[in-house]
């Protein structure tokens, strides 16, 4: 059992902290900007709460972040109060957060100079990935050190990985991100088509999903984007976050993403339509109004 801080209490930090408790069998605290959040994770766990990131990673031999961005990241880690004025030699710092390769690699000569260790830890899954303790978990940091975290990393993880040096991990993150983009843009445009050729989708997506067109997105999603429903996980304004930085790393490196562009235009446009909590699969809705 090690001592566990958790900073962050949102759709996935809250269930991948209850992992950490119960399956894990860590004695975590938590630290959450809304109080309220902290005290019902802490009731709903037998955990415990802290008023400041900097006294929830008191003591603490691994302190896991989840927030929205790099600023809410600067702001819990190294701000006033933040988790590295807490934080003991030796003890790791694993961030969650979906954030720039830029802070990732900031927060590790940060944590360097405090003599701590430092974790970028993407995770991919979504809020059902979170709350069924599956999610993969992209790494980026120091050998000794991911061998060190991994055990506890475990508690809600299905996956996980060592991508390379810090930053990796956001690196990765970004590929997967990519990635997904084009898969849903295309499905929702099959799912159209169909539609609009008069074809039986369900019989469709029978047949197809057996053979080469066939990914996670299509077996989850076909059914209740068919059906016009858009309230089954990651939202496009956080899509849209994560698009946004992809991008600029890609003006940095130079790598060509037209499609990832267009696909991030679009989710604009089911933004403008009022899409904005609405989940990655509603760029079908965009086609349709």
């Amino acid at each position: 059992m090690a001592k566990v801080a958790f900073i962050g209490l949102g759709v996935m930090g809250f269930p991948m902290a209850g992992h950490l408790k119960s399956k894990g069998g860590h004695d975590v605290t938590v630290y959450n900007r809304t109080v309220e959040k902290a005290v019902a994770w802490a009731e709903k766990f037998s955990g415990k709460s802290a008023p400041t990131p900097a006294e929830a990673a008191a003591g603490a031999d691994f302190v896991f972040v989840c927030v929205g961005n790099d600023e809410d990241l600067r702001s819990v880690t190294s701000g006033e109060n933040g988790a590295l004025h807490g934080m003991k030699p030796r003890s790791v710092l694993i961030d969650n957060t979906t954030a720039s390769a830029e802070v990732a690699r900031e927060l590790y000569a940060a944590a360097k100079e405090k003599g701590v260790d430092f974790i970028d830890a993407p995770v991919s899954g979504g809020q059902a990935g979170a709350e069924n303790g599956a999610l993969t978990v992209m790494c980026g940091g120091d050998e000794a050190v991911f061998e060190r975290a991994r055990p506890v990393i475990d508690a809600y993880a299905r996956m996980v990985g060592l991508m390379g040096p810090a930053g990796s991990g956001q690196l990765t993150k970004m590929v997967n991100q990519i990635c997904i983009a084009g898969l849903v843009q295309g499905l929702a445009e099959g799912l159209h088509f169909g539609k609009r050729a008069g074809l039986d989708i369900e019989k469709v997506v029978e047949v197809i999903s057996k053979g080469a067109a066939g990914s996670w997105q299509m077996e989850n999603r076909h059914k209740t984007m068919n059906a016009g429903k858009y309230d089954f996980g990651f939202a496009v304004d956080w899509m849209r976050k994560d698009l946004g930085i992809v991008l600029t790393e890609a003006r940095r490196n130079g790598a060509k993403l037209p499609v990832t562009a267009v696909v991030d235009q679009f989710y604009g446009d089911v933004q403008a339509m009022g899409g904005n909590r609405w989940d990655t699969s509603s760029l079908l809705a965009r086609l349709e109004k």
